[in-house]
């Protein structure tokens, strides 16, 4: 009971791997009753749709605090308590009784990577799924062999983590095989990533509608090629919506020397943007997309909604970027 009233609770999270992992990590841990707010991958600002009733509990994973600021400072206000776990950079952190914040910015974790430590590896599995998602295989790989997993049980869960990144892709719930929301539901089904990988065909249908739409995008020809840079620039389709991210990542493990941007046109005008900084060099893609309004992480970042007119201003901008090989 928060100030003599019923608490409701809240799990606010991206709708990728990460973010949904991070969750059911928490609902294994404490198992009470909450409300779920989540979205597509570009769906960031997210705790405006909580409201400000005071006796609340806010569970926040995988969301840029720098993005929902406003709406922290409004929950906190009403009295609320708001534990955050992410990975994305914050800006200014508020100084609050209410608030407990579980930051770490390094390129070698993740929001379900955080979320494991603070449980202390008790649902090691989910919180692998989730760090393969996000492209963190070399951390999950050294994870997973330290914890008894064998090669093939390590790649059942980097299939699995995959398969739940791709299906956040997209610009609205029709892009998508299964809202967000309602793939987090089949993941609350089962205590473990075993039996959901046995029981629910959803994965399977995501995996086949990801191979579709690579082979499609491996067509496309790069916009802008050089040993420095690659920009591919995508029509408005649903499939090119789904396959921004992981072409972007695909790339980026091929030429590891190169950066990577994949620019898909938007329904409204201008284009959204995957942003990867050289494998060999991974820092810098935050600081290049928040140039042009975008945020992310130092490897890994995204423009929502780049103008039209600024596109050939943002290819010259990542041509000449330079990369950190050290944060």
């Amino acid at each position: 009971m928060l100030q003599g009233l019923p608490v409701e609770r809240f799990d606010v999270c991206n709708g990728d791997a990460d973010g949904l992992c991070a969750v059911r990590q928490w609902r294994l841990h404490d198992p009470s009753a909450a409300r779920l707010i989540t979205g597509l991958k570009r769906d960031i600002a997210l705790l405006q749709r909580v409201p400000s009733t005071g006796a609340s509990e806010v569970l926040v994973c995988d969301l840029s605090m720098q993005r929902n600021r406003a709406a922290l400072d409004r929950l906190l206000d009403s009295g609320a308590h708001v534990r955050w776990f992410d990975h994305h950079w914050s800006g200014d952190v508020p100084v609050h009784e209410g608030l407990q914040a579980h930051l770490d910015f390094s390129s070698t974790v993740c929001t379900s990577l955080l979320m494991d430590r603070h449980l202390g590896g008790r649902y090691r599995a989910w919180a692998l799924v989730g760090a393969y998602g996000d492209e963190l295989t070399a951390v999950a790989d050294q994870l997973g062999a330290a914890s008894g997993l064998d090669t093939l049980h390590r790649a059942l869960l980097r299939r699995l983590g995959l398969a739940i990144n791709y299906n956040a892709y997209g610009e609205d719930p029709s892009d998508v095989c299964i809202a967000p929301a309602d793939l987090y539901e089949r993941l609350a089904r089962h205590a473990s990533p075993w039996t959901l990988l046995r029981d629910e065909p959803v994965i399977h249908d995501i995996e086949a509608c990801r191979r579709r739409d690579f082979r499609v995008a491996m067509s496309v020809k790069p916009h802008w090629d050089s040993a420095q840079a690659r920009v591919l620039v995508l029509p408005a389709a649903p499939w090119s919506r789904r396959v921004s991210g992981f072409l972007a990542n695909a790339l980026a493990a091929v030429h590891p020397a190169q950066a990577q941007a994949v620019a898909t046109e938007r329904r409204d005008g201008g284009f959204s943007v995957s942003v990867r900084a050289p494998r060999a060099s991974p820092f810098g893609a935050h600081a290049l997309c928040q140039r042009f309004g975008g945020s992310g992480r130092s490897a890994a970042a995204g423009i929502d909604a780049l103008p039209a007119n600024a596109l050939e201003t943002f290819v010259h901008a990542l041509s000449q970027a330079r990369w950190d090989a050290t944060c």
